[in-house]
């Protein structure tokens, strides 16, 4: 084995450790590995994908190295991720049996674990003849979903649609794009396909920053339903908006593109460096604001306030497959309880006759339904305001009429049936496994509510 392939495969175990071990966000442990910084791009993106893959496709990976150990029972932790690395080559990487192995001993003997290596090589060689076969059998989506998130979404949304949620989990999402303006001149240039919601789709894979129209600010990623939210508010063209909890500041961005003046509050002063960085790239402007949005008191009430709050993220496990790993039910309690406080707050900041937008990136409905029932219960300064499926988009895409035609990756979207994406109470609650016929979406709660009086 080469050096960097070693020391590629030696940072996927440290990162394992750090996500499984320690509950430290994969990206987060992934942007601080100081191994990482010298690996060339492709070993780097290997590292990423495989880490991805184990973390995405842990109960399956750890039913298999169970069954085929000799005896019962799980070896100590190392070892374990070590199989866990081994096998995600072997079963869903497609990586050679004799690499996938080999890399696996000699990490264990670079690890401390030598006397495993017997272990390793045997378990691995094992999986390695009969592992696709038996993947094949198993029951994903139910086997890599965590018990609690399961009986919280088979009770919240029933099984077929769970089976749904599980199932869009085992795959990747495609690379979401948002444009200034001219989507169907992008999607030409960008070889993407134009969605009915005016978002551009490509297949996920490549350096984003090496596509056209990225240096010169033309456009910025973000998903299908994280572009929603700031669509609701009709004409903003002189308007005053808060967006408050704003990193990394994709609505942000939407919000001044379309007039807006824009004030973006978020705690983190670090998180909104990159907003600041973003916003330059794309020539737009607003004031950038390090606050708790909680309890931040402008001069004034706006127009429209957007509040996106902190949550779980459980709707956004297809970009973020750790989500599966670290979350846990007391995280969305603690979370569900300082959402109500923001929201209580984000309608004072909105003049009477203005329009506040509620938002989460999360399918527990504690995070989502519930919190609108609060607010309306409790205050009755507010309304809500149902969204209505063309306020999502316009129906067939207006895709580009000429340029690339061929394979999923460019040309028109066709009809999508949006509506899908809206509860009988007019919010928007989409859910991993719907649009499949698009490449799907993230899941994402949006409530629309409407400042009666003072």
């Amino acid at each position: 084995m080469s050096d960097a392939s070693l020391a590629a495969r030696s940072a996927a175990l440290d990162l394992l450790r750090d996500v499984l071990r320690k509950s430290i966000p994969f990206d987060d442990a992934f942007d601080a590995h100081p191994e990482l910084r010298g690996l060339d791009p492709r070993d780097r993106g290997f590292v990423r994908l495989l880490v991805a893959t184990v973390l995405r496709r842990l109960g399956q990976l750890d039913a298999l190295i169970q069954g085929s150990l000799a005896k019962p029972g799980l070896p100590k932790a190392t070892v374990h991720d070590i199989l866990r690395l081994g096998a995600a080559q072997l079963v869903f990487l497609g990586t050679p049996a004799h690499a996938a192995v080999d890399t696996a001993v000699e990490l264990a003997a670079a690890k401390g674990a030598e006397p495993y290596k017997g272990l390793i090589n045997a378990v691995l060689r094992r999986i390695g003849r009969e592992g696709v076969e038996l993947a094949a059998q198993q029951d994903a989506g139910r086997l890599n979903t965590p018990d609690w998130l399961w009986l919280a979404w088979r009770q919240a949304y029933g099984i077929a649609r769970t089976r749904g949620i599980v199932e869009a989990h085992l795959h990747e999402a495609p690379l979401d794009i948002t444009v200034k303006a001219d989507p169907a001149a992008w999607a030409e240039r960008l070889e993407a396909t134009l969605l009915p919601t005016g978002t551009l789709r490509r297949p996920t894979g490549g350096g984003v920053t090496e596509l056209p129209g990225f240096a010169e600010g033309a456009w910025w990623v973000q998903d299908l339903a994280a572009s929603l939210p700031a669509k609701l508010f009709g004409d903003l063209a002189g308007k005053r908006v808060y967006d408050l909890c704003a990193a990394p500041g994709g609505k942000t961005a939407q919000l001044v593109a379309h007039g807006a003046q824009v004030t973006a509050v978020d705690r983190s002063a670090k998180r909104l460096e990159r907003v600041r960085e973003n916003l330059t790239r794309l020539n737009l402007t607003a004031e950038v604001l390090a606050a708790d949005a909680a309890t931040w008191t402008p001069d004034q009430p706006a127009d429209a306030v957007l509040l996106d709050a902190p949550c779980s993220a459980t709707g956004a496990i297809r970009r973020h497959p750790d989500i599966l790993r670290v979350k846990t039910p007391e995280d969305v309690a603690k979370l569900a309880k300082a959402q109500s406080r923001l929201l209580a707050h984000a309608v004072d900041l909105v003049k009477p006759g203005g329009t506040l937008i509620y938002c989460t990136c999360s399918i527990q409905p504690e995070e989502g339904e519930a919190q609108i029932d609060r607010i309306l219960a409790r205050d009755p300064r507010i309304e809500r305001l149902p969204i209505e499926p063309g306020e999502l988009g316009s129906g067939p895409s207006s895709g580009p009429s000429s340029g690339p035609s061929s394979g999923p990756s460019s040309g028109n979207a066709g009809d999508a049936d949006l509506a899908e994406l809206l509860n009988e109470r007019g919010e928007v609650r989409s859910l991993p496994g719907m649009l499949g016929g698009l490449g799907g979406i993230d899941g994402f709660f949006v409530a629309r509510l409407r400042r009666l009086h003072d």
